[in-house]
């Protein structure tokens, strides 16, 4: 890989790291591309040779087990390209170092990965009738397990009375992480955004339909690049704007995911990103006299101890438990539909040897 084409995709995101990964392609003759859009199994990479279409070869298709096992949004991948077409043929995709994960919709378990290789996540939640502390941390623990760093931007300022009130509401679920305030109405705020978007940095911007993701894209952006849709009277909810996922280069030189709302956000597996979204109950816990407190009523329990002075708020208790839960049913769930397919893997080698012809 020459040192002009290695400048090119480090303003989209490139580093030591893919090069490393990319090190046994580039040898085989291979090119790599950086994926900007996915819709229906077809892609939109970006590539030396421009934008290019592309869709996964057959071998890949073949051997891919799991929907994790194709490209997503962000995602670098090794392809053929055929330039004179505007096309290529994806091969492989490389180690992602971060990637933003949820269940997929609908019974089946299955993870959807919404965005990868992101630097930062901007989680944006509106300052209206909608404002929800629960859903927040739920995005926390997803964005703790992605392996990129969470910052909260509260949208929509300039509709409520108290900002500094809710932001020490969210201070107290979401220790350590930067939180700032923003009018785009106002313009207001904004600024305090910009050390994020640096040249070859990928931020993904996370949230519900209505929070005023494309407000805040246009603004960055500088021109009208998403449309805007108002958000429905009477609970503030809004409407679906953005319909697919995409990646788009800023003027700074930041790049930016944005994604359709997910009200119906489905925890992953989110071993990490639990802890960390609730760290300070988790230091509680370890504090407990017993290493097998429950928390009810057994002698010296910390956490008991913080409900009753109320340095614990009980609504953060029991959204922690709640969502506890929820990742502990997801596992036995996850566990058993691999204990299905490895039955059905073996079943089918089974039958495979069975019908194999014996040698003459």
């Amino acid at each position: 890989m020459n040192q002009q084409l290695l400048e090119k995709l480090k303003a989209w995101g490139w580093n030591d790291t893919f090069t490393y990964y990319f090190t046994p392609y580039d040898e085989q003759g291979y090119s790599v591309g950086r994926v900007t859009l996915e819709h229906k199994r077809m892609y939109r990479i970006l590539t030396e040779h421009g934008e290019l279409l592309a869709e996964v070869s057959g071998k890949m298709r073949y051997t891919a087990t799991k929907r994790e096992d194709y490209p997503a949004i962000g995602d670098w991948v090794v392809i053929r390209p055929r330039a004179e077409e505007k096309k290529a043929t994806i091969h492989a995709v490389l180690p992602r170092k971060s990637k933003f994960s949820r269940k997929a919709a609908g019974d089946a378990i299955e993870e959807q990965i919404v965005a990868a290789n992101v630097d930062t996540v901007f989680l944006v939640n509106a300052l209206n009738n909608d404002f929800n502390l629960r859903r927040i941390e739920r995005y926390l623990i997803l964005a703790w397990e992605s392996g990129a760093t969470p910052v909260i931007v509260l949208s929509k300022a300039d509709l409520c009375n108290d900002v500094e009130r809710w932001i020490a509401e969210v201070q107290s679920i979401a220790i350590g992480v930067p939180i700032h305030a923003v009018s785009t109405k106002l313009k207001d705020g904004l600024e305090e955004l910009t050390p994020y978007l640096r040249e070859g940095t990928t931020i993904a911007l996370m949230g519900s339909s209505g929070v005023g993701k494309s407000t805040l894209i246009n603004h960055l952006s500088g021109k009208d690049m998403q449309h805007v849709n108002e958000a429905r009277q009477g609970d503030d909810r809004g409407r679906h704007t953005t319909t697919h996922r995409e990646l788009f280069r800023l003027p700074g030189g930041g790049l930016l995911i944005d994604t359709p709302g997910m009200r119906e956000l489905q925890l992953w597996e989110a071993d990490e990103g639990f802890r960390g979204a609730f760290d300070d109950i988790e230091s509680l816990t370890a504090a407990c006299r017993f290493h097998d407190c429950r928390h009810i009523q057994e002698p010296g329990c910390a956490v008991q101890a913080a409900l009753v002075d109320g340095s614990l708020a009980r609504s953060r208790f029991d959204s922690y438990l709640k969502l506890q839960r929820e990742l502990a049913h997801l596992a036995r769930k996850e566990e058993l539909r691999l204990q299905a397919a490895e039955k059905e893997k073996r079943k089918k080698i089974h039958t495979k040897l069975r019908h194999r012809k014996p040698r003459q």
